[in-house]
This record gives C-alpha cells, structure tokens and sequence, in this order.
C-alpha cells in the first residue's frame, strides 16, 4: 500500500497474554505451523491459507491468505522477519489491507505451561478516515478476533478453561 496513504493516520496496539498448562514441545509447534491458523481464526473471516514458501516457518518464509472482511475479498502476504524456536516470531505484512502489520508472538515457560503473548502493532490508511474507521469498527473487530483465538487455544490447550495469567482463571 502506497505510504501516502498513511498520511496522519496513528499507529495503534493490541495485545493478548494467555497461558496455557503443556509443555512448550507441544506448544510451539501448534504455532509455527501455518495450517493451524484457520483453526484459531473467526469462520465470517473465510480465511484461507493460499501458500506457504517454504513449506515450513522460519525467518524469510513468505506466508499468501485470502479473507473475506464485509463480503469484500482480501489478499494478504506476510514475511516471517524474525524466527527464534520456542521463543518468538514475527509476521508482517508485505501486502494487505493495512500500513503496518508487525506481529510479535512470544512463548515463555511459566509455572508449568506456556505464557503467549501477542503483540500487534498496526496502522490503517487513508489518515483520518482510517482513524475514524478504527474507531467505530476495526479495533472492536480486531479484539473479537484475538478474543476469539484465546477461546480456540483453551479449547485446544487446556480443556476450554482460559488462564490469561499462569494458573489464574480468566
């Protein structure tokens, strides 16, 4: 997206922390790899993962999705930038509905399971309309969709039961 576009729109963040009680062994390779994402993504998205280059993630691996977002289709293209096993990864976005998309995933061992912890840092175009649109609908629908992905993780991790802090229930 052309940098003009991102005349005076601000940059925002979102986070979630989770933790979930299993072994970082089990835990980290859920998440690098790519076919699991479709499991933690909200079905009214129809994300779907186009390709993966290499076929395996590490720093350099090229990551194409298509989603749906208000019937509107969406091509998305995001690099792995940085790659540490069982420690943190980021994804950004190379092309895609947003200025900047830098998503940092980090794994922690904490009494026991795993603390996840994800950090999105984002700007939307087309400045102050951006801005505007952020406020009455792209932030509450980015957190439903974060909401979302910690449902899906304590569905997958541990039962259904959310821990957003080691051994504190959510």
């Amino acid at each position: 997206m052309h940098k003009l576009l991102a005349w005076g729109a601000p940059e925002y963040m979102l986070t979630r922390q989770q933790w979930v009680p299993r072994d970082m062994k089990e835990v980290f390779p859920f998440f690098e790899d790519p076919n699991n994402l479709p499991r933690i993504t909200p079905d009214w998205l129809s994300f779907e993962i186009l390709t993966v280059e290499p076929n395996e993630i590490r720093e350099g691996t090229l990551i194409a999705y298509r989603l749906r977002w208000y019937g509107i289709p969406y091509f998305w293209r995001t690099l792995i930038t940085d790659w540490s096993p069982d420690k943190s990864f980021v994804d950004t976005q190379l092309n895609g509905p947003y200025i900047l998309w830098h998503h940092t995933h980090t794994f922690e061992s904490a009494n026991g399971g795993v603390l996840l912890n994800d950090c999105v840092r984002y700007r939307l175009p087309f400045g102050p309309f951006g801005a505007f649109l952020h406020r009455l609908l792209i932030r509450k629908q980015l957190q439903e969709i974060f909401d979302y992905r910690v449902q899906q993780i304590s569905k997958i991790f541990s039962g259904g039961q959310v821990y957003l802090k080691p051994n504190v229930k959510g």
